[in-house]
């Protein structure tokens, strides 16, 4: 029994494996939120500054297909046929909406493998197989929503009690919390917009703006050898969470910008006293610039001081301790040569 089914799981391309689920589909996925929402992120930033109300309008669009656009990069690394593929953008833009980008993966990977499960199976395959494919991801989609929104709450609420501790604590936890959350397949621009009614602002969202940058701008730095300047663009300007895929192969890797933020966060702090005026950059790091960019917008940002510590926090500090925390460690054979190779 057990043999015809792995025959016709074989047939369909359906392998149950935590590589093919938790690093392919997951670094799809990153790719898929960088074409979307991050790059509307750049967007939105350059529209902003320029006063280019076309390409804002571009910003929107690009933000509102995340959903699908990630769905659809999951389906692909699963090897998903066009008929599942295209059927995976409802999925995508209803798992987006009810449970974020982690809510996405899972989804898609769920709805995916059953479409293909029935792709060609009946011969009226063009209503069978979108049908089972949507719904049985909006399904899946309604059922953890909740779930995954409590998770939310639980790392706003973990984020909000750093907040009530003195700079120097807050800036730790608050500067690790939300580095990591930006790098996982969940938003932080969310987490932190989210939190109270005007988002994570203030010393909290500089520390926050610390730990994103360390994420991003370490990472960046750390793989420069094996991804060179595409790299250090994607990731210095896009996302680490193009990364979350090597992560899941070597979680040594997360651990030399993960201390870099430890250590950036208070000195944002308790030394510059940098704030961010705004909770959804506070959790976008230098994607498109938009984390240094609310930190410069805040009332208290203007001296020589906070110009030198905006540079220290966000760009210099991230790359060169993440740098010199990888190297001992690459010494030891915790990272290895390859363990941050991106596919671009």
């Amino acid at each position: 029994m057990w043999s015809k089914i792995k025959l016709f799981l074989d047939k369909k391309d359906v392998k149950l494996s935590p590589k093919r689920y938790f690093i392919d589909a997951m670094s799809a996925m990153a790719m898929g939120l960088f074409a979307s929402l991050l790059i509307s992120t750049i967007f939105d930033t350059v529209a902003s500054k320029t006063g280019w109300d076309w390409l804002a309008s571009v910003a929107d669009y690009a933000s509102a297909a995340s959903g699908m656009a990630m769905a659809v990069a999951i389906g692909s690394a699963l090897g998903a046929p066009p008929l599942v593929l295209f059927s995976l953008c409802a999925v995508g833009a209803c798992s987006n909406t009810l449970g974020g980008p982690l809510g996405t993966l899972f989804c898609a990977i769920f709805g995916c493998e059953l479409g293909k499960l029935v792709f060609k199976e009946t011969k009226v395959d063009i209503i069978v197989t979108p049908t089972v494919t949507i719904l049985s991801g909006c399904a899946l989609a309604s059922l953890i929503g909740p779930g995954i929104s409590a998770i939310m709450t639980g790392f706003g609420q973990l984020v909000m009690m750093a907040t009530e501790l003195q700079p120097f604590w807050m800036g730790i936890l608050v500067s690790v919390i939300v580095g990591i959350v930006l790098t996982l397949p969940i938003s932080s621009a969310a987490l932190c917009a989210s939190l109270g009614a005007t988002g994570l602002i203030g010393l909290a969202g500089g520390a926050a703006t610390a730990g994103c940058c360390a994420q991003m701008i370490g990472f960046a730095v750390m793989s420069f050898r094996e991804n060179r300047w595409g790299g250090l663009v994607a990731q210095g300007l896009g996302t680490s969470m193009l990364q979350i895929g090597n992560i899941c192969r070597n979680p040594w890797i997360w651990l030399p910008p993960t201390l870099a933020s430890a250590i950036t966060g208070p000195i944002a702090t308790c030394i510059f006293k940098l704030e961010n005026s705004s909770g959804v950059a506070s959790g976008m790091g230098t994607c498109g610039l938009v984390g240094p960019i609310g930190v410069m917008s805040a009332e208290s940002f203007g001296g020589a001081l906070d110009w030198i510590g905006l540079l220290l926090v966000c760009i210099v500090l991230p790359g060169v301790l993440t740098w010199l925390i990888a190297i001992p460690m690459r010494k030891f054979g915790l990272i290895k040569e390859g363990d941050t190779k991106l596919d671009l």
